[in-house]
């Protein structure tokens, strides 16, 4: 299996749509939109994120194919880590080889993650990657209507 990041593309963006429309993904990550089914919303924030100059965003391809999408951002002394990968592709190794690459793309540190406290996967992927807990947190979900408890993680090396 090939895992690679690139810059996005148009045509990324709606396939980016679908990934992130699965509800039981939404469910595990907790943390997404107020409105996931938004295309309107969806789209507008894509276009934004394209145009910042303080986002860096790359696209996830395994073998070809569009797996998700992987990004930093924020401002400079609170960077933060996030991705997407298609639940197609979940357990096998492509969201931890995406975060590697984009931390290889990304020499600034330290940069911080959050993640759902019960999202194992996530939070596994973070750590392989060199991430540490730093602290827990408590957030209002959208994927879960409810307040759930969070991971704060830092990368400083």
């Amino acid at each position: 299996m090939d895992v690679s990041l690139r810059e996005v593309v148009d045509s990324d963006v709606p396939v980016f749509f679908s990934h992130m429309s699965d509800p039981e993904a939404i469910q595990v990550a907790a943390f997404v939109a107020k409105n996931p089914p938004d295309r309107a919303a969806f789209n507008a924030h894509w276009a934004r994120m394209r145009a910042s100059d303080e986002i860096f965003v790359r696209t996830v391809v395994v073998d070809g194919a569009v797996a998700g999408h992987a990004a930093v951002y924020g401002p400079a002394e609170e960077r933060e880590v996030t991705y997407w990968v298609d639940r197609a592709y979940w357990g096998r190794g492509v969201a931890t080889a995406a975060l590697r690459g984009l931390l290889a793309l990304v020499p600034e540190r330290p940069l911080y993650a959050r993640a759902a406290a019960d999202n194992t996967g996530s939070a596994r992927v973070l750590q392989k990657c060199g991430f540490v807990v730093i602290g827990h947190d408590r957030g209002f979900a959208n994927g879960r209507g409810a307040e759930v408890d969070e991971l704060v993680l830092t990368l400083t090396g």
